[in-house]
């Protein structure tokens, strides 16, 4: 969108320089204009319950998608456990308005939960998976995708209240840790708030 139209609109949630210069960034339009704080205000009394942890031990580059799909589909918080830095190209902006949180280790992340009475459901093709879809994911839970090929840590899967598979048809023993992260959180919003 380019500079809004004079007169401008009223209100201390909108960014005058973007009313000035345009908003070329990918929000939807009801937030057009609107400063980052706005927008994530405006987002968080309807955050879903469920939060979503990747681990980053060798800088995963599926953490921006993850990041991104999180946004779309409102995740309370996003957790990087692991490495504190993470490639943020993938998440397209996204980072901006979503609550992250890192943990540098699992057992921290499992802290968190534990003191926050949330699940750990990881998400892996283990031995003794349930699938994903065979009953419903709690609705206060922690979705958690390990890193790009080894999948979940040794250290992690003792610490899940539960482990969740993908079921898979073709040849490939696993699918990209992005998009699963991506096919979990449609699951649990189908399950919980099919409605946007």
């Amino acid at each position: 969108m380019g500079p809004h139209p004079k007169p401008w609109p009223e209100g201390e949630h909108y960014d005058r320089q973007l009313l000035a210069e345009g908003d070329r960034r990918n929000v939807v339009d009801r937030y057009r204009y609107w400063t980052v704080e706005a927008i994530k205000a405006d987002l968080d009394p309807h955050r879903h319950p469920f939060h979503v942890a990747i681990e980053n031990w060798q800088h995963d580059l599926n953490i921006g998608t993850v990041v991104r799909t999180a946004n779309a589909f409102l995740a309370a918080e996003v957790h990087i456990v692991g490495r504190k830095r993470w490639n943020r190209r993938g998440a397209m902006v996204t980072d901006r308005y979503q609550h992250l949180r890192q943990h540098p280790t699992a057992e921290d992340l499992a802290r968190w939960a534990a003191h926050n009475g949330v699940a750990l459901v990881g998400i892996d093709n283990l031995p003794g998976s349930i699938p994903l879809d065979a009953e419903p994911l709690p609705e206060s839970c922690v979705l958690v995708f390990g890193q790009e090929g080894p999948g979940l840590s040794d250290a992690m899967r003792p610490l899940l209240s539960q482990c969740r598979s993908i079921p898979q048809f073709g040849s490939t023993r696993s699918i990209n840790a992005g998009v699963a992260a991506g096919i979990a959180m449609y699951s649990w919003i189908r399950q919980h708030h099919p409605q946007p």
